[in-house]
């Protein structure tokens, strides 16, 4: 499988090499909290050196923000959701961040249930679930679904020898509008380039990123191989099928050297 690297089509006119752009501030990953996150989306975060979650904008129920798509350790095929039940104090209005979850001593037990059925027969199960308990304890903890997508996302970033630093959006300076607001995000963390998924670039306005030096990179993994349900499939499936460090050996496949996906 010929390597892809995501700075390798850059869409801003800043000509800096990907490793340049590493060099001189690092690449910036926005993105909302996803429960156990698909294999594409979990590449990007681990592509990038900070990873801004973006936990104060709307909850949307068809998103990925409270469910993850399994599938049958042998066979990738055969799928289902997994669905942590959320409710939201605010109706449509409520922000990712203020979304509560339904019943968690429930959704704890049934979560730990259908992961165990799921991947207990993989030879990496053991090391994933001892990873994942704090995700199942978070559920009835923190009580809120977004805390525990972020933490489910972390762990799995661990899992692979992820170097980078998490960062929140409610919590830095922007202005309001949808690619003005993801540039000032980019650039409080002093990154000098914004990883963009293929969704964002039919949207995205260049202007506010070059305007604050900041280089607009599409990302773009694969097609073939684990990468095939890449963009609907849970990470979890590729993890508990391959392992961590084959999958970790993928995803660096897709990273710029230097970055906190490679090794120090």
């Amino acid at each position: 499988m010929p390597p892809t690297n995501p700075s390798s089509v850059p869409v801003s006119p800043v000509a800096l090499s990907p490793r340049e752009l590493v060099a001189s501030g690092g690449l910036c990953a926005v993105h909302q909290p996803n429960f156990l996150p698909r294999l594409t989306t979990l590449a990007k975060l681990f592509a990038a050196d900070y990873w801004i979650v973006l936990d104060d904008v709307q909850f949307t129920r068809r998103d990925y923000q409270h469910r993850t798509r399994l599938a049958a350790l042998d066979d990738e095929a055969v799928q289902r959701w997994l669905t942590i039940p959320t409710h939201l104090p605010r109706g449509r209005d409520t922000l990712i961040r203020e979304a509560v979850i339904a019943d968690p001593a429930l959704a704890r037990r049934r979560t730990a249930g259908v992961l165990r059925q799921h991947y207990g027969a993989s030879s990496h199960w053991p090391a994933l679930a001892q990873a994942l308990a704090p995700v199942l304890d978070s559920l009835v903890i923190e009580r809120q679904i977004a805390k525990a997508a972020e933490l489910s996302t972390r762990v799995l970033l661990d899992l692979l020898g992820w170097r980078g630093q998490v960062l929140t959006s409610s919590c830095l300076p922007s202005r309001p509008g949808r690619s003005v607001r993801l540039a000032d995000l980019a650039a409080a963390t002093g990154a000098r380039a914004y990883l963009c998924g293929t969704g964002g670039l039919a949207y995205l306005d260049v202007a506010p990123f070059a305007a604050q030096g900041v280089t607009v990179v599409p990302f773009r993994p694969p097609v073939d191989g684990i990468w095939t349900s890449g963009r609907r499939l849970g990470a979890l499936w590729a993890l508990a099928a391959l392992g961590p460090r084959a999958v970790a050996t993928h995803f660096r496949s897709t990273t710029p050297e230097g970055s906190a996906g490679q090794p120090a």
